[in-house]
């Protein structure tokens, strides 16, 4: 029992969370479940006027890059555009209040406003049945929070593990070109567009629609997509001007804005946001749909965007933490994204995450604490209450060319040629994501990338490694003999490396392994005319970490199978775990004396000299 509670903790507590509660009083106890669970009551008392300052100047720059972005991702979400100024609102202040990063900038991100806008469309439309569908994404974001704050609560952040590095880098890559396309319709001025996110219909769409092309709309679009791009540039290249690309899209849409009210007559073509609503965000708790016939797609597509949004938080709050050398608690940003979700979809708001953007913007302006979150938000208010008319006149192309400008990024070609050049496998996730995303549909594209994953884990566990060893001259090191070309092959020995734990998945691989690697040096030795032949097969077990029945009945069976063909199995350094094992199975007495060795040289030089001894008495 000591054992399963050891193994248990050391599965879902691999930190020990709580190793600061021992040996204290309750009132310190008291105190630090407080602080663990509200992180602000751990950094607040230290809080002062020169972070306040640094907070301030962050909170207000992330500020004008959150306002356009908000809006922008909401009509990418198929969302009122007031929507995405909400979710800039509420959540940034619940995340101040629970999130453990100091830089993480959250609000509404691409390709969760993708996913979400993709998979709810396919059962309900959002310009036939507004309504519905407004129901729906609050349910989504219900159901996506109460998703990222029970990984959190049960540590079980270990299932967002699945979506592997290589199949995100295809994935998001490939959802920026979705996104990039589906700004098509905005860029041209096209009216009657596809609502198919897959490239071949988009395109054909873009084509069928020529008449529907607006030239003061193109031309107002490549202006500023080619200010945006330039800014972007600029910022890139030299990071102390990060102001620049932060600046840009809010500078835009304030130019594009002043442009439309003043030559309205003469810009004919050029769709305006119209309309947006001022005040608070109003409650929506009320809309939340728990009965009805859509839950399951409400369900579905809150654990999608919960897991990606989860995903793209914790990498990038991981990120800036490990450039100023702070710790993050991944439960605690689980929860606290959780958290936020929940409280966003009773406030009217859909589904948000730390923004890499933002938080890049956050970092560089010099944020100090999770105030800068905030300051933000005080900065939406204010936009929310005062500020809504103005934004009457603003042309959706400049919000084409801000999301296009922002999604850009995410298409990571030296991530994806690092992969080819070190890991064929890999590069292959990578491109079936993308594949998936661009030719296929966003879910699909998802679905993919986790199934490719499970596929290299079950790839890796069914299929380990098992090489042939041999010694390096004048050392007692034995190396692969593929790997080192001076590694030189032991008279009488074949010495094989399992290179992974032993497991019913992989012990008949194994077996096989071993036997053709038998009948392989049997082969050598017959070719090289020999005069030693083989008598004695070495496993190296210095990589196996575990050991289950099947693997222990594995080792019983070839150790059988070798001695009826005269050869004698030897195991080399099983670790602490496995000779345990073998020692409760009984199995270890099969083996005697001489097949059981602390180490791959030990075992032949015992062996040898035996081997010596016996001829000589002879």
């Amino acid at each position: 029992m000591e054992k399963l509670k050891q193994r248990v903790g050391e599965i879902f507590f691999p930190d020990d969370p709580l190793h600061k509660f021992k040996n204290q009083t309750l009132p310190k106890k008291l105190l630090l479940g407080l602080q663990f669970l509200v992180p602000v009551f751990e950094w607040g008392p230290q809080y002062n006027l020169k972070l306040l300052r640094s907070d301030v100047v962050s909170g207000l720059t992330i500020a004008s890059l959150a306002i356009p972005q908000g809006i922008s991702y909401a009509k990418l979400a198929k969302l009122p555009p007031i929507i995405g100024l909400y979710s800039s609102f509420v959540p940034p202040m619940i995340y101040a209040l629970l999130g453990s990063s100091r830089h993480l900038a959250v609000g509404p991100v691409s390709i969760a406003s993708l996913v979400m806008g993709s998979m709810l469309t396919q059962e309900v439309s959002a310009t036939e049945d507004p309504t519905l569908y407004l129901k729906l994404a609050f349910t989504a974001t219900f159901f996506a929070g109460l998703f990222q704050a029970s990984l959190g609560l049960l540590r079980l952040g270990f299932v967002i593990d699945f979506l592997s590095k290589a199949t995100l880098v295809g994935f998001t890559a490939g959802a920026a070109v979705v996104v990039s396309l589906q700004q098509l319709k905005g860029l041209l001025g096209i009216v009657t567009f596809t609502t198919k996110m897959e490239i071949v219909p988009v395109i054909s769409s873009v084509f069928h629609s020529r008449d529907e092309w607006s030239g003061p709309t193109i031309m107002m679009g490549v202006l500023f997509l080619m200010i945006l791009l330039s800014t972007r540039h600029i910022s890139m290249k030299n990071p102390k001007l990060f102001w620049v690309s932060a600046a840009a899209p809010l500078t835009s849409v304030i130019a594009a804005t002043l442009a439309s009210f003043m030559f309205s007559s003469k810009l004919h073509g050029v769709k305006i946001i119209g309309h947006l609503p001022k005040g608070l965000n109003p409650p929506s708790m009320d809309m939340l749909l728990f009965s009805s016939s859509h839950l399951a797609v409400a369900i579905k597509t809150g654990i999608v965007t919960g897991i990606l949004s989860l995903t793209e938080g914790i990498a990038v709050g991981t990120t800036f933490a490990s450039l100023a050398n702070y710790p993050v608690d991944g439960n605690k940003e689980m929860m606290a994204i959780g958290a936020m979700n929940m409280v966003g979809s009773c406030t009217s708001c859909y589904v948000t995450t730390g923004s890499f953007s933002r938080s890049a913007v956050n970092y560089n302006a010099g944020a100090k604490t999770a105030v800068s979150n905030t300051v933000m938000a005080a900065a939406v208010l204010v936009t929310l209450l005062f500020l809504m008319p103005l934004f009457h006149y603003t042309p959706e192309v400049i919000l084409a060319a801000i999301i296009i400008t922002a999604v850009i990024g995410l298409v990571d070609y030296r991530a994806a040629g690092r992969l080819w050049k070190v890991d064929k496998l890999d590069f292959a996730a990578c491109l079936c994501s993308f594949v998936g995303v661009v030719f296929v549909s966003v879910p699909v594209g998802l679905s993919v990338a986790v199934g490719v994953s499970m596929f290299k884990v079950l790839l890796h566990v069914t299929r380990p490694n098992a090489v042939v060893l041999g010694n390096l001259p004048g050392t007692q090191i034995y190396q692969s003999v593929q790997r080192y070309g001076e590694a030189e092959r032991v008279a009488s020995f074949l010495i094989v490396a399992v290179e992974s734990p032993i497991y019913f998945a992989n012990s008949t691989y194994l077996k096989e392994r071993i036997m053709r690697c038998i009948r392989e040096e049997e082969e050598l030795i017959e070719a090289n005319k020999e005069t030693a032949g083989l008598k004695y097969v070495v496993v190296d077990m210095t990589a196996v970490s575990a050991i289950d029945t099947s693997g222990i009945e594995l080792l019983c069976e070839v150790r059988k199978t070798l001695e009826g063909r005269s050869l004698q199995l030897v195991l080399a350094n099983p670790g602490g775990t496995v000779m345990e094992k073998l020692h409760l199975s009984k199995s270890l007495q099969l083996f005697g004396s001489n097949g059981l060795f602390i180490s791959v040289g030990e075992a032949v030089a015992h062996i040898s000299s035996l081997s010596k001894a016996h001829r000589e008495v002879i």
